[in-house]
């Protein structure tokens, strides 16, 4: 009996465990487990409507997994040891692998800047954006700053902005909003901010978060009745505890086919793994995130059956941003996920995003009947092949 353990239900971890299930479940000698914190999945790319009191469906993982033969184990992983190949899980209870599936993602890096894990809100899950909602929920007037002016922050900024026209709202960000984009793109978007009645400072740094402002490089105080931490993100310590090769970020180093490049039978995937392509290292996203899964499941899938695995390749293809409920814009790039020229605005882009948004949770399903139909992602042309 082959034991594969999969951490983590992300986008990743869960697309993982689908695939390895249903594509082993006629074997009588593979056993998949997943273990997750919880058992609602949290869809990340809803949080900042769920942070301003907006409701979302809720999605459950062991009803997702019946007749995958998957068998779901709730709890927080508290260790990794890689050489005795065990998972510990709340501390007290240990989970013998053969193969495991690392995919414990990333979270706001609240440690980078002294007082924003104790005075700033997050959106690492579903929780942490509750909490910010509950406050957001019993401010009349005041402040709200936005720290960080990445994709999450924008769409944070503009449903705060959009649900409460009475607050202040403060994007701030080293970069301006949408610097990836192409200028058009770059200045819907701003427009849109605007708009909403955005306060968008970018050049600035946040050095330190106060109980009630926060503090930029050069000494500037800005006050602030909420302050939500969006700058950065941080993987689990766990996996360089555990001896894997990490790169300097903490995520596991991985061969082509996705393997620990320490520890081959540990794959990693989604945020928790530094994958090389053509391009250079990718970066955590849903789209991305998906594929790395499957794609794990499938090299176990042709290890156990002795056949070589197949090297990953994946290509960006969209940048789709929320810009309230009634806006957004969609970047299409190339695979490097540089932006092309193309790009959609207004009613289109938002349906085009809700789209993208909606499609993950209906994709598992689609996966426990046609396990192929995971398979279908850019693999990104001569962008990823190798030695470009």
């Amino acid at each position: 009996m082959t034991h594969v353990v999969v951490l983590g239900a992300g986008y990743a971890g869960l697309g993982a465990a689908i695939q390895l299930g249903v594509r082993t479940k006629r074997r009588g000698d593979v056993r998949v487990t997943l273990v997750n914190a919880q058992e609602r999945f949290t869809e990340r790319l809803r949080l900042p409507m769920t942070a301003t009191g907006q409701e979302v469906a809720e999605l459950d993982i062991p009803e997702l997994l019946a007749g995958t033969g998957v068998e779901f184990v709730r709890g927080w992983v508290t260790a990794v040891d890689a050489d005795a190949k065990t998972v510990r899980v709340d501390d007290d209870r240990v989970l013998p692998y053969d193969m495991l599936v690392y995919g414990l993602g990333s979270a706001a890096d609240t440690s980078a800047v002294p007082g924003a894990d104790e005075h700033a809100y997050s959106l690492s899950g579903a929780q942490d954006a509750e909490s910010l909602a509950g406050r957001l929920k019993r401010l009349e007037s005041g402040t709200v700053v936005v720290a960080g002016s990445g994709l999450t922050g924008i769409e944070s900024a503009a449903e705060i902005a959009e649900r409460y026209p009475a607050l202040e709202v403060v994007l701030m960000g080293r970069q301006e909003p949408g610097a990836a984009m192409n200028a058009k793109a770059k200045a819907y978007l701003r427009s849109a901010l605007e708009r909403l009645g955005v306060q968008v400072r970018a050049g600035v740094e946040v050095v330190k978060v106060l109980p009630d402002a926060v503090e930029l490089a050069g000494g500037e105080v800005v006050a602030a009745d909420a302050v939500l931490w969006t700058s950065g993100t941080r993987v689990s310590p766990l996996a360089a505890a555990a001896g894997l090769t990490v790169d300097e970020r903490g995520r596991v180093v991985t061969d082509g086919t996705l393997r620990s490049v320490s520890h081959p039978e540990v794959y990693a995937v989604g945020d928790a793994a530094a994958i090389t392509q053509g391009y250079g290292v990718m970066h955590g996203t849903c789209q991305s995130g998906m594929p790395t899964g499957v794609h794990a499941a499938l090299s176990i899938e042709r290890v156990l059956k002795g056949k070589r695995a197949k090297d990953f390749r994946f290509g960006y293809y969209h940048t789709p941003v929320s810009l309230g409920r009634g806006d957004a814009v969609v970047q299409f790039t190339h695979p490097d996920d540089s932006a092309r020229r193309i790009y959609l605005t207004g009613r289109l882009a938002v349906r085009y995003k809700e789209t993208v948004t909606a499609a993950p949770w209906p994709t598992f399903g689609r996966m426990k009947k046609m396990p192929a139909s995971g398979a279908i992602w850019p693999r990104g042309g001569r962008f990823t092949r190798a030695g470009r």
